[in-house]
């Protein structure tokens, strides 16, 4: 399979970049620091040789075309402080599962937000997607606040089956 021409996207204040092998000390706090990961089921990478084994296993995935991850960074800096990405794609590529997560010395500042508009507006307009889909954790407010600020409805009758505590929600594509 041929490799995938990777889509920066751009906001006003926001680059979304490929990961790089130089982003494994912000993959390893974003995978194992306890604020970031208070609400996430997830293997941790504290090492630099499970984050470049995590970063290696995403860039792969992009390369495959089974993902779209994207490292956040500030405009002027290169620095990773978050990330947000496209995965679990249904098999007619129609639907996608929304999954994103921030240094906390950078919530609160609408950063995540405006990447998630972005991401919205990649999925819709250049994916052509119907669906995007999201779970998080029922006692996660931040991050419901966030889906519903972008129109994400909460769907109770849909469950997660890996994590009773998760919560589903959906936007469609109107």
């Amino acid at each position: 399979m041929k490799k995938n021409k990777f889509i920066e996207l751009k906001t006003e204040c926001l680059l979304l970049r490929r990961l790089k092998q130089s982003d494994w000390k912000a993959i390893s706090f974003l995978r194992s620091d306890k604020t970031v990961n208070q609400f996430v089921e997830r293997s941790s990478a504290e090492s630099e040789e499970e984050a470049n084994e995590f970063i290696s296993k995403i860039n792969t995935g992009i390369d495959k075309k089974e993902s779209f991850y994207w490292a956040i960074t500030e405009n002027g800096s290169d620095q990773m402080i978050g990330s947000i990405c496209l995965w679990n794609f249904s098999e007619d590529r129609k639907i996608a599962e929304v999954g994103f997560d921030l240094n906390p010395k950078f919530q609160k500042k609408g950063i995540m937000n405006e990447a998630l508009k972005c991401l919205i507006q990649f999925g819709f307009e250049t994916l052509n997607l119907d669906l995007l889909e999201a779970y998080t954790h029922i006692d996660n407010q931040n991050s419901r606040k966030l889906l519903e600020r972008n129109n994400f409805e909460l769907i109770i009758t849909k469950k997660d089956e890996h994590n009773q505590n998760n919560v589903f929600y959906e936007l469609k594509n109107d």
